[in-house]
């Protein structure tokens, strides 16, 4: 590149064309890194503190060096930020001597000789040329490919270096780290592959472009590439999860009635899907039907097991799934690989039981539901029985409900509802009473007991204010400095693997926004924020919600 400098004019713009040719670049670039060289030579030899400014002719080449002098006065100058410099600034006044139509800010320029380069000069040439002309490569570089982040890409494998395997993309490099890579997977150097973009970020080395043959993403690219009807968006893969080089699961919906999407998947004689298959290393893949009922959906994802029965938890995004017992191991699968496939697809928290599991659970539910109503409302066995099987759950469900509905139940009449509220309201007095006593024994402060979503005598939300106690929360200011995850819990790696860390109210299972609204009320309570008047009643309602849905 030295050389270029100090040739004749043509070779300048040969020079220029071959650079921007090998390096992908506008030849502009190069011929503007070119005169930034020749300027810097240019100050080295007649001093920096002038202003120089080259410039080649990307036309003839022809090479041109200038001292610039502006015009100024003290309208522009500061001491401090910008001094007079007689190198580069002449004065209003002495131009106005020589030019009559002078004004600040006029530039006079003055040609300089050319100059010969020397050894260092030359050198230090070159570092400007090649520094420019990589920046110019590396922003082409990050150009190409930030608009390409979702697409499968061809390379050649370059080099492997501390299991990140490095991949030729032609105009750029890419990497697949260890563990965006398929385990077992062993590429070598010349081998050709597939990968999928998910990254690509600016980094002081230059643009990074981060490829995966792991993620869920790349094995739905894959059948985009192999299914016509999935390219063309007639089939929708709506969810993918994979366990890589295992297993996967995949869901599709046809938007045609017409199309069979399972089939269309796995084509003719297996065709298409085993073209995947191969692609992912032997990779087993299970296609299902998507369904927007989560019911549903959450069984075909559970194939190939059959599942007897499902009960749904929607706030906290947890499934029971009940199957028989001859079908649990096929539900949960290889060291629990079907079950955590099933819920990452689904996003729903996936526990299976098996059918006498479930109903040995249901009894004992079923008994210490009628044990609570025989002390409660002061009952025969036979009638608490009667008040479990109809649906009742809790004391104060039976206590608040409208007195028609018990009334109804076959047996009762409006006396007997009348007489059974009033028990257990004077049940739940008492029992309030007494976790007021211990609440107070616990030494918790009356302010915290007065946070929105805290307060009140419900059973649950004193349960609640004698458990921050127990775990020495007991001040608003204790309460306030505490975070979601502190009331719910969370998962932390030791050593490795991952441990929950119980949190205060965990076993009051609040949802994270339920715990989150109680944090935020008692910062606000406490005075440490300010929320808008609209804001706060909102997140107080919804506090106040969650706590009485967790009672009811």
């Amino acid at each position: 590149m030295s050389t270029g400098i100090s040739a004749n004019r043509m070779e300048i713009l040969q020079i220029a064309d071959a650079v921007a040719r090998e390096k992908s670049i506008e030849k502009e670039i190069v011929v503007q890194a070119m005169e930034h060289a020749l300027q810097k030579a240019a100050r080295s030899r007649y001093g920096a503190e002038h202003d120089i400014r080259a410039s080649i002719d990307p036309k003839t080449g022809e090479m041109e060096l200038k001292r610039v002098m502006t015009v100024v006065d003290e309208s522009v100058l500061d001491p401090e930020t910008r001094p007079f410099n007689p190198s580069t600034d002449i004065m209003l006044d002495v131009a106005l001597k020589s030019d009559k139509e002078a004004f600040v800010g006029k530039m006079y320029e003055e040609g300089l000789p050319p100059i010969e380069f020397g050894r260092v000069a030359a050198q230090t040439a070159k570092q400007v040329i090649n520094h420019e002309v990589r920046e110019a490569e590396r922003e082409r570089q990050y150009g190409e490919y930030k608009d390409r982040v979702g697409e499968i890409i061809n390379g050649v494998v370059k080099r492997v270096e501390f299991y990140n395997t490095i991949v030729d993309l032609g105009r750029a490099e890419g990497v697949i780290r260890k563990s965006e890579s398929i385990p077992r997977e062993n590429l070598r150097v010349g081998d050709r592959t597939r990968a999928y973009i998910y990254d690509v970020r600016r980094e002081s080395k230059g643009p990074q472009i981060f490829l995966s043959r792991a993620k869920p993403e790349f094995m739905a690219r894959l059948f985009a590439q192999e299914v016509p009807e999935v390219y063309e968006g007639v089939i929708e893969i709506k969810a993918a999860a994979r366990d890589p080089g295992s297993r996967a699961k995949i869901a599709v919906l046809s938007h045609d009635s017409s199309i069979d999407p399972v089939g269309a998947c796995v084509g003719m004689r297996g065709a298409r899907v085993q073209a995947v298959v191969g692609e992912l290393q032997g990779e087993k893949i299970d296609i299902i039907p998507w369904s927007s009922d989560p019911a549903t959906f959450i069984v075909n994802a559970l194939q190939p097991a059959e599942v007897s029965k499902v009960v749904l938890d929607p706030e906290e995004a947890r499934v029971e799934v009940v199957v028989a017992e001859s079908q649990l191991s096929l539900a949960i699968g290889r060291r629990g690989q079907n079950v955590r496939l099933g819920s990452q697809l689904t996003g729903w928290s996936i526990d299976i039981l098996t059918e006498a599991e479930e109903s040995e659970r249901r009894q004992k539910e079923f008994a210490t539901r009628s044990e609570l109503f025989i002390k409660a409302l002061e009952v025969d066995e036979m009638f608490a029985q009667l008040l479990a099987s109809e649906g009742f759950e809790s004391v104060e469900e039976i206590a608040y409900v409208d007195p028609m509905e018990l009334a109804s139940i076959e047996g009762l009449n409006e006396e007997i509802a009348e007489e059974l509220q009033a028990r257990g309201q004077e049940y739940l007095e008492k029992q309030a009473a007494e976790l007021e006593a211990k609440r107070a024994e616990l030494g918790v402060e009356e302010a915290l007991t007065r946070v929105p979503g805290l307060d009140g005598r419900a059973l649950q939300t004193l349960k609640m204010q004698i458990a921050l106690g127990e775990k020495g929360v007991k001040t608003l200011e204790d309460f306030a400095g505490l975070t979601g995850d502190d009331l719910r819990g969370w998962f932390e790696t030791k050593n490795g693997e991952r441990v929950r860390e119980p949190g205060v109210l965990e076993e009051f299972q609040l949802t994270q926004e339920q715990a989150d609204a109680l944090v935020l009320n008692a910062r606000i309570a406490a005075g440490w924020i300010e929320a808008p008047p609209e804001e706060k009643s909102e997140e107080e309602g919804d506090a106040d919600a969650g706590v009485a849905d967790n009672a009811g």
